[in-house]
């Protein structure tokens, strides 16, 4: 097997050579290489590689961890050359606690079978991603302990000097408890108690909700069809943005009016039902861009980018005027509350969602309005009834001055 760390020079391959790049605001990995169609389809599924127009290359964030999953990806299909290429990340936004993984060898193989392991489990690529930065992050913090030495103390300290002073969120933090019960896990001989490792509680915050007038507002100052298709099914199917990306046409059943989700979020496959008012906008976008195999494709037929969803949908509330905080996953927020307020059952919303618990979709009876909104508040109440009910008397008013 080829070490995830160490790259075999194979002869009689292509050759692919990696430049530091800035570009979009951070630090990229900049892959050069004469056209092959394998490279190319390894680098946008294994890596989610993007190309850039004006640069004329492909690219990944630099990240300690792209760069190694590049390389063991690569590995036997192509010569890497990275001779003027800096490894060293300037980036502030990226993951790691040095500016270099200065691993030993025996910790580069620990790190390497840790992802093979969770490739065994069958984690999602992402999930493997972030659990294996997070451990290479922990073992670079502690270079100088070995493995089966460490204890909760390294892990607290980590938490203290790393995630905390670093302003991670408390979900990174989650993430990271996550990934070390999994290695404790795949790494029986560590010294870890996993039993004592305690995931700091999720931040309760409810999320942002759209009107239908903000919905039809961002929906109307979308000119550009495609995006305006995109906006569209986001909100009418409450769709996830990497379900929206991963649609492909064989997933629409215009017959019944119906759209599967296959493998969504916990490799769960489930129905929706489509808009009435969105099948002639599908129509128009289809004629229009003729796509072949995604829902939405990018400029070589390839899978949309979720950047991209983002960027547009940030300048269509601009222009509409709504100075709020908009993601793709507030339509999905929006359309749970939306059906909730129209009576559907919390179980049927369950459902459409894909969620797996349903305490997770009880959030969104804390957002629905309608209900609240014919409560009265007490104090209109108080008021009402110590009111002189003769009409011909003055009615308390709080705007009154008394003396």
């Amino acid at each position: 097997m080829v070490n995830f760390f160490i790259i075999n020079v194979m002869q009689n391959s292509i050759t692919v050579t990696l430049k530091n790049l800035k570009h979009r605001g951070h630090q990229q990995i900049g892959i050069d290489f004469k056209f092959n169609y394998a490279i190319k389809s390894l680098l946008k599924e294994k890596l989610n590689a993007k190309w850039s127009t004006s640069k004329k290359t492909w690219y990944i964030k630099h990240t300690h961890f792209n760069l190694y999953n590049l390389k063991q990806i690569l590995a036997g299909e192509a010569i890497i050359n990275d001779i003027n290429f800096d490894k060293s990340i300037k980036d502030s936004t990226s993951l790691g606690v040095r500016k270099s993984y200065n691993f030993k060898p025996h910790q580069k193989t620990l790190l390497n079978n840790y992802y093979k392991y969770l490739k065994g489990k069958r984690y999602s690529q992402s999930t493997i991603h972030t659990y294996t930065s997070f451990m290479a992050d922990f073992v670079s913090y502690n270079n100088d302990i070995e493995a089966e030495d460490f204890t909760n103390t390294h892990v607290e300290r980590f938490a203290q000097d790393v995630l905390a002073k670093k302003g991670y969120s408390i979900s990174s933090h989650r993430q990271f408890i996550s990934a070390l019960k999994l290695f404790t896990q795949f790494f029986t001989n560590t010294s870890i108690d996993d039993l004592k490792l305690e995931r700091p509680k999720k931040s309760k915050k409810l999320p942002l909700v759209l009107s239908y007038e903000e919905i039809i507002l961002i929906l109307r100052h979308t000119k550009n069809l495609k995006h305006r298709a995109i906006i569209a099914l986001l909100y009418s199917c409450g769709l996830r943005i990497g379900e929206l990306i991963n649609l492909k046409l064989t997933d629409f059943n215009i017959q019944r009016k119906q759209l599967i989700i296959r493998q969504g979020k916990g490799r769960k496959d489930r129905y929706v039902s489509l808009a009435d008012s969105f099948m002639p906008l599908l129509s128009n976008y289809y004629m229009s861009y003729n796509p072949k195999v995604y829902f939405v494709e990018g400029q070589e037929g390839d899978k949309y980018s979720a950047a991209s969803v983002r960027q547009f949908l940030k300048r269509s509330c601009k222009r509409a005027n709504i100075n709020k905080q908009i993601t793709p996953h507030t339509l999905r927020h929006s359309y749970a509350t939306h059906l909730l307020e129209n009576g559907v059952d919390i179980r049927y919303i369950q459902s459409l969602l894909g969620h797996s618990r349903p305490e997770t979709t009880m959030i969104y009876t804390h957002v629905k309005r309608k209900d609240l909104m014919k409560i009265e508040n007490p104090l209109d109440v108080a008021i009402q009834r110590i009111s002189n009910p003769d009409k011909h008397q003055e009615n308390i008013m709080l705007s009154r001055d008394y003396h």
